[in-house]
């Protein structure tokens, strides 16, 4: 995760990378892809495109990217990236980072 984040440009921000790989937090929060598709092309334990906004342990804000024919949310990604959960902190009125 620190190499992304390097590759990312956002080492030592306020940004952070967690991983996940028994995949624990993710079946927490109820975002392991269930669809059939992935698991079938040798894809195992992958978890939705999702994002959170969490402040001081409280979760604000969830997105999702997930369709019916794109259980990945690889072909509109566009409610989990940065522009999205700014828009939608501000709107939120909790413009907390």
């Amino acid at each position: 995760m620190e190499a992304w984040a390097k590759d990312q440009g956002v080492a030592d921000s306020m940004v952070v990378f967690m991983g996940d790989p028994a995949a624990e937090f993710t079946k927490a929060c109820g975002m392991s892809m269930t669809h059939p598709g992935p698991p079938s092309v040798g894809i195992i334990g992958r978890c939705k495109r999702w994002a959170m906004h969490v402040v001081d342990n409280v979760v604000q804000y969830v997105a999702v990217s997930e369709g019916p024919d794109d259980p990945a949310g690889d072909d509109n990604p566009e409610s989990t990236l940065c522009p999205a959960l700014l828009k939608a902190i501000a709107a939120g009125g909790n413009d907390e980072l």
